[in-house]
């Protein structure tokens, strides 16, 4: 009977599970963590690919000790979106990754979209506008900041692409994972020859291929395979942004269901059977890894303010729970904007955290926990609402992410 090894390559960590298909059960679970650059100027957060390449031998040879490895017949990944992989022409990481939280790209946001003549002729040419955590402008970035670096560039990926490339040898990118980059014509699943030309023409020859998820992004390399104990004839699939992937893990892939993933960035989104473009850009017009489109929100904190707060007071997860549940909703007022790390939706790059309320009756840790809780969890309503105002009709919310474990 066949295994499959299915990977999550995120922010924190690598995880990884191997699926018995004929049973419809997980046999084996294992993860690795990961860190950012410390260090950096504020706004900026970049990771080194090599960690993920090491990430994911780790987790699979420990995988491999847990199961039969001969059952193993394919390994699909998953990737955090928007992540800049800049490669030599021998396909040798130049630089670290520039991740979907770094805002440190909102001169180059302007700079792109006074080129196209402001965000309504974006919206109308590329289908979304550009915002700091999307990969075009961090390619300007890179141009106009490092240009020795970017003199070398030949090729760019995305981090689950880059897996992919480590997997199998070979350069390819799906419609999903794509349209996140702000060099998609989402309407066209084309790469938009408008956005290429508003940083440098030469793009056209350094993105890879396009292609359906359902292709698969090549075989396993097989000096690979011998690492792993596997077999050369595994197969690696398309797979996708970890959204795309949370939609079909979640069953959001027929009109009606809404996804709410609860990571360190918290998402909401729906499938479509056509492109919903959000005139005002706050809902991604993104594709899905399924055919069809995958309007999104996108806020860049969720777990990352309620784990902030869980830190400050040494909690453990039922602790920080239990804070939550003892306090009465609406903390008795007390309010929490945040943006701990800058903020996509609304966009406000360089916005900061705000406590609202706070008074001699407020200022308690279970009152910091819940007011954090509900900070992001309206924040993520805020695009659920505007989900429905651009015709998404939703008839049942399916959560995942690590905060869904929270029943609180």
């Amino acid at each position: 009977m066949s295994l499959y090894i299915g990977v999550d390559s995120g922010t924190q960590s690598t995880k990884a599970v191997v699926l018995d298909l004929s049973e419809g059960r997980i046999i084996a679970e294992a993860s690795v963590q990961h860190v950012l650059i410390a260090g950096l100027p504020a706004g900026h957060m970049e990771q080194n690919p090599q960690e993920w390449t090491v990430a994911l031998d780790s987790v699979i040879l420990e995988l491999g000790a847990k199961i039969d490895r001969r059952r193993v017949r394919g390994i699909g990944v998953s990737g955090q979106q928007h992540g800049l992989v800049p490669l030599d022409a021998g396909c040798q990481v130049i630089r670290p990754a520039k991740l979907w939280c770094d805002t440190s790209t909102v001169k180059e946001c302007e700079l792109l979209t006074k080129k196209f003549g402001g965000v309504k002729a974006v919206i109308r040419k590329v289908g979304l506008p550009f915002l700091p955590g999307y990969t075009a402008p961090k390619i300007l970035w890179l141009k106009r900041h490092e240009p020795g670096n970017y003199r070398r560039l030949r090729h760019i990926l995305l981090p689950h692409d880059y897996l992919n490339l480590h997997l199998t040898g070979s350069l390819f990118m799906e419609y999903g994972d794509a349209s996140g980059t702000a060099l998609l014509d989402v309407r066209r699943r084309a790469w938009s020859c408008d956005a290429i030309a508003a940083i440098d023409k030469n793009l056209v020859d350094w993105l890879p291929p396009l292609s359906s998820s359902h292709e698969a992004a090549g075989k396993l390399r097989p000096a690979l395979a011998r690492k792993y104990g596997l077999s050369a004839d595994v197969l690696v699939s398309a797979g996708g942004g970890d959204n795309m992937m949370g939609a079909i893990g979640t069953g959001n892939v027929v009109p009606g269901i809404v996804t709410a993933s609860f990571g360190t960035s918290g998402t909401i989104y729906a499938f479509s059977e056509r492109p919903v473009i959000d005139p005002r850009g706050e809902i991604a017009a993104f594709c899905s890894s399924t055919g069809g489109w995958l309007p999104l929100l996108c806020t860049m904190n969720v777990t990352l303010v309620t784990e902030g707060i869980r830190a400050l007071f040494s909690w453990d997860h039922a602790s920080f729970d239990q804070a939550v549940a003892g306090t009465a909703a609406g903390a008795e007022g007390l309010t929490l904007i945040p943006y701990f790390n800058g903020e996509r939706t609304p966009d406000v790059p360089r916005g900061t955290g705000v406590l609202y309320g706070l008074n001699c009756g407020t200022l308690s840790s279970g009152h910091l926990a819940r007011a954090a809780m509900e900070g992001v969890t309206l924040g993520m309503n805020y695009g659920l609402r505007r989900l429905v105002d651009l015709g998404i009709k939703p008839k049942e919310i399916r959560l995942t992410g690590g905060g869904a474990k929270s029943a609180v």
